[in-house]
């Protein structure tokens, strides 16, 4: 019971500190009430973020009078008064609150760990994604890539630096020291942003194989075992093969294709003999749609597809019959790309490339692919048995695919995905009407 009671005044307490600290005395004392704010919420349990936030959404919208009046008076008359006027009754006061939390000490680190609390929430909550908003507006603006410090991240870096990379590689594990240490050799770069206000704290970090040919495969760019390559003459191509994110907390905050277009220059600058930046990239979900029956939904309308891609599809699924054994049971007999059939090997790089090259313009094609398209970098090449893995097998049939980075065509490639187009290879396309 006590423990209750002072839970709820610890709430009362916050609440209340927030609304000290929006108010005009907020502004002159605003280091210290930011304090009094971030130490009372790290004082909340769980189960009273829910409550906060609601508080935030419930308490500190915009005046709905002051905003109809002032949008009446801009459309009425749209001088730059009005103009004024109405931006600053449309933005809500949490807004503000957001930025006076930025001046407690840590400030920038307390706002950050508060959304990653509240999208652990929004599920169940979907009324705070205006909170949520209003967080993730002030965080794009506080980490803009041009206020963020890019380093590589080598064998020297702080020893707490190197953990969070091993903690955070979300596309190929790293299986401790050792193999970290593999990744930072030579041959190997990761590169990381960086906030001045967060400066041990990687936001986002990709690595990258320095490599004398496009891989297929990805098992020797992360073998621990496998041997460093330190002749630098045959340095004639960049793999980027993994890119994560460390901070949940800004999820939906773009950095990684600045991270990716900023390590091209910068690896070109130190090796001038690098001729090609390529990814070795997964396919998360590709077997997942082509189990639910390959629909290209938004990206191509069944209506406007093209009847030999339609053909080509519709024959590779019913080579593969996932409609009498789900893929899971496939794999559970012990399917192999090593022992595929041939039909079976057409079927699905053909599937991939439609998939790939048709379905990631729409809302829901594959992430991975439309993070890289959309930073105007080409489709170029699908791997058979790229990823062998229990993982690859399962998303992909251990498919990989290369997306190539043409530092001199990537904004027109950009401008055409953003059109709906996607540039492929001649290869990635014959492959659609194989």
């Amino acid at each position: 019971m006590l423990e209750k009671i002072a839970k709820a005044r610890n709430l009362s307490r916050v609440n209340n500190a927030v609304k000290r600290m929006i108010s005009e005395r907020g502004e002159s004392n605003a280091v210290s009430m930011a304090d009094d704010v971030v130490n009372g919420y790290r004082k909340l349990s769980k189960d009273q973020h829910v409550a906060f936030f609601t508080f935030l959404f419930e308490k500190l919208n915009p005046d709905t009078d002051l905003v109809m009046t002032a949008a009446q008076n801009f459309a009425a008359d749209s001088n730059a008064r009005n103009y004024i006027r109405l931006q600053r009754v449309v933005e809500s006061p949490r807004q503000e609150l957001f930025r006076r939390l930025n001046r407690a000490s840590e400030g920038t680190a307390a706002v950050v760990q508060m959304r990653r609390d509240l999208l652990q929430v929004l599920d169940k909550k979907p009324e705070l994604t205006a909170v949520d908003f209003d967080m993730r507006h002030l965080l794009s603006s506080w980490f803009n890539p041009g206020f963020l410090k890019m380093h590589r991240v080598d064998w020297k870096s702080p020893a707490e630096v190197l953990e969070k990379l091993i903690q955070h590689e979300a596309v190929h594990a790293i299986d401790g020291w050792d193999d970290l240490r593999r990744r930072l050799q030579p041959d190997r770069r990761c590169f990381a942003f960086f906030h001045p206000q967060l400066p041990n704290e990687p936001l986002i970090f990709v690595e990258v194989a320095l490599l004398p040919e496009v891989p297929a495969v990805i098992t020797p760019l992360v073998d621990k075992k496998a041997e460093t390559n330190d002749q630098v003459s045959q340095f004639k191509v960049a793999a980027f093969y993994s890119i994560s994110n460390c901070e949940p907390g800004l999820r939906g905050v773009s950095m990684g294709n600045f991270l990716i277009k900023r390590v091209a220059e910068q690896l070109h600058a130190e090796f001038p003999g690098l001729k090609t930046f390529v990814t070795l990239s997964p396919i998360p979900g590709f077997m997942d749609w082509v189990a639910a029956g390959a629909n290209l939904g938004q990206g191509v309308p069944e209506d406007r597809l093209k009847p030999a891609i339609k053909a080509t599809r519709d024959q590779a699924l019913a080579t593969l019959k996932l409609d009498s054994q789900s893929w899971t049971e496939r794999l559970s007999a012990g399917w192999h790309p090593d022992q595929a059939s041939e039909k079976e090997n057409e079927a699905l790089m053909s599937l991939a490339s439609i998939y790939l090259g048709l379905a990631s313009t729409g809302r829901d094609g594959n992430p991975v692919a439309k993070f890289h398209l959309g930073n105007g970098a080409k489709l170029h090449q699908i791997n058979w048995a790229g990823d062998l893995s229990r993982k690859g097998l399962r998303q992909s049939a251990g498919l990989m695919v290369n997306y190539l980075y043409d530092l001199s065509s990537v904004e027109d490639n950009y401008e055409r995905f953003a059109n709906g187009e996607v540039i492929s290879s001649r290869a990635v396309s014959k492959l659609m009407t194989a």
